[in-house]
């Protein structure tokens, strides 16, 4: 099956979409395999266009969602002789104003992933102008959108979309009629772009736009998304009602369109969140427990009072027929199941039965690395645990992957080189604090930090952590800092994870030898660090696996400021006491450079110990909502069978 025909629309089928979705839709393990087959169909479209002798015209993103796909087609282009000779490109949008120069700048980020690695002619490639002047910027709109009419319209369009639903820039409220054209930024794009710009201020409030019309003209249309950040506004945009409020349901009236969805963008459709409403079901041990964690929160009982009424009018009539029990066996059975998830003993209690623990009893004593993707994960994630398996004896190690130097402000480090500057004077035998002041006090808009900037930002993370540790209890001489390679190229856009990386992680496991990893396996990270960390760490270990010390090695996975785990993919849910919670808060403030102007903050405006506090406390509440003992709070991890 060919690319285009993989993707293309087609008449819904029983598994292709259900009676709740309104846009024909493909889910893939990952970003990286759907992005592949995006950049396929790309790529036969053009060689077809070429065949015929007419030129391919490409609507085309920017964003996080496309940049595998532009990855792909470079790919094509130097490994396989893709020509891209007759493209014809039109970008979506571009910040107003904004130069070409600037490095966020979609004309900057064209060039950086695609247009400068293959031979498109430059005259072809049309982005919009962010430096047009005001008065003149109607009729540069008028005169894009002919220009878009005269090459014939637009091939394929490819899309991402926004938390608001927005596509292009067309922000909730726009019209169905609309053309290209200025428009205001909504607030939740700009704080979702605030990170690339170092601050929210620094975001420009408008943007200049292909309108819905101009997109809903494309004969082909492609939108791509990832991540669970994406889950709900794909629910509302596939499964909701038509709305300028949501502008990407538009293309529910689209008769060629395809959303091509991660695994995790996908979760919130009904079709894989409650499955049994759907259609019948092959009743898994995990999707019994969804199901039954589910049922619990809709019919807002707790697990033991569930009857055989509440499983028959919810569509799980036939997991009691497969069961062959009634509700209330299969209520203990589930019961028992959670109960057996929670336990203190992170490491696992010494001299006990396991049979029923989520760790095991031996050895007494482990030897057990925390990877820290950057310099404050540990204790956001898991600090209550972490102190846990210190005050348990075990040999603990936590290894901070990244520096974590693109999240300390200029304003923070100018302070700190200020400090310092003024304690040593003329001494600059290790650091010139005196360039560095300079450095940041003249630094221009695009400039990448200086190496001693970077070092210095480096540092500052690094003694947050080692204060942040001595207050849980680790000694200093249990943190590692691997400064991984991958990262340190003073931009936010990273390098890819390098055999260079695998290796120091692969080292440190080596020497450890460790009976427990705990890892970061929260995906939702803005930036994408948590899982080149995650990925590191899973080469690492498939490489290390013929050792005999990793036949008593288990994975844990933790998620971080992001999301939590759902109940039921729960394994172990360690309890807090509230004076862990408040040890838990103090750790996290020692990282005062995260504390007050986060950099990366996410979609959520919450300082990083208020995220952490309210999820492990909603997670006891959880529990405690289906019938299980009450706590203050609760950290959560997943076993990953690596």
């Amino acid at each position: 099956m060919s690319a285009i025909q993989l993707l293309s629309y087609v008449k819904p089928g029983k598994y292709e979409t259900t009676r709740f979705e309104k846009i024909h839709n493909k889910v893939f393990k990952n970003a990286l395999e759907a992005s592949i087959i995006v950049a396929r169909e790309i790529a036969e479209l053009i060689k077809l266009k070429q065949a015929q002798n007419l030129p391919c015209v490409l609507g085309l993103a920017t964003g996080s969602s496309p940049i595998k796909v532009y990855d792909e087609l470079v790919r094509l282009h130097k490994e396989e002789g893709l020509s891209f000779s007759n493209v014809i490109s039109f970008n979506l949008d571009e910040y107003y104003p904004m130069t070409k120069e600037n490095n966020q700048s979609y004309h900057y980020f064209m060039q950086q992933h695609l247009f400068d690695h293959v031979d498109i002619n430059p005259e072809n490639i049309n982005i919009p102008n962010g430096t047009i002047a005001i008065a003149d910027l109607n009729q540069y709109c008028v005169d894009y959108e002919l220009k878009i009419k005269e090459v014939g319209g637009i091939d394929f369009q490819l899309l991402g979309i926004g938390r608001t639903g927005h596509v292009g820039f067309n922000e909730p409220g726009s019209h169905i009629n609309s053309g290209t054209r200025i428009i205001t930024l909504d607030h939740i794009t700009r704080v979702d772009a605030s990170s690339d710009f170092n601050g929210i201020d620094n975001v420009p409030k408008r943007a200049i736009t292909m309108g819905v019309s101009t997109i809903l003209r494309s004969k082909r249309i492609v939108l791509m998304a990832w991540g669970q950040n994406k889950a709900d506004i794909i629910k509302r945009t596939i499964q909701g009602d038509i709305s300028s409020e949501v502008p990407a349901t538009f293309l529910q009236n689209h008769t060629n369109t395809t959303f091509v969805l991660d695994q995790s963008a996908a979760s919130e459709l009904t079709r894989f969140k409650t499955p049994w409403l759907v259609d019948t079901c092959v009743w898994t041990p995990e999707l019994k427990s969804k199901a039954i964690v589910w049922l619990c929160q809709h019919t807002n009982q707790s697990i033991l009072k569930l009857t055989d009424r509440d499983y028959n009018n919810n569509g799980m009539s036939d997991l009691l027929a497969q069961e062959e029990c009634s509700a209330y066996d299969l209520n203990i059975n589930m019961f028992n199941v959670l109960q057996h998830t929670i336990t203190g003993w992170p490491g696992g209690k010494p001299d006990t039965d396991d049979s029923y623990r989520p760790e095991r009893a031996n050895p007494a004593k482990k030897r057990i690395i925390l990877f820290s993707p950057h310099p404050d994960d540990d204790v956001i994630s898991m600090g209550g645990t972490f102190s846990k398996l210190i005050k348990q004896g075990h040999d603990v190690h936590v290894v901070y992957q990244t520096s974590g130097n693109i999240a300390v402000t200029d304003d923070e480090a100018l302070k700190f080189a200020e400090v310092s500057n003024d304690f040593v004077g003329d001494d600059v035998t290790k650091i010139n604090f005196t360039a560095i002041i300079d450095f940041l006090n003249y630094k221009t808009e695009n400039q990448v930090d200086s190496l001693e900037v970077r070092k210095l930002k480096g540092l500052i993370r690094r003694r947050e952590s080692y204060a942040a540790i001595r207050y849980i209890g680790l000694k200093d001489e249990n943190a590692h800092f691997l400064d991984l390679p991958f990262y340190e190229t003073g931009q936010i856009k990273k390098n890819p994870l390098g055999t260079a990386d695998v290796e120091i992680v692969k080292d440190i496991i080596a020497k450890i030898k460790p009976h427990q990893v705990f890892a970061a396996g929260d995906l939702a990270d803005p930036h994408g660090t948590h899982e080149v960390c995650l990925n590191a760490i899973f080469e690492a270990m498939k490489q290390l696996k013929s050792k005999p010390f990793m036949n008593d090695c288990w994975l844990w996975l933790y998620r971080g400021a992001w999301h939590e785990w759902d109940i039921h993919e729960i394994d172990m849910a360690v309890p807090l006491s509230p004076d862990e919670v408040l040890l838990k808060r103090h750790a996290i403030l020692y990282h005062q450079s995260q504390k007050d102007r986060v950099m990366f903050q996410g979609n959520d405006s919450r300082e990083f110990w208020v995220r952490a506090e309210d999820r492990n406390k909603n997670t006891a509440k959880l529990y405690d909502d289906l019938g299980l003992a009450e706590y203050e709070a609760i950290e959560a991890f997943k076993r990953f069978n690596y």
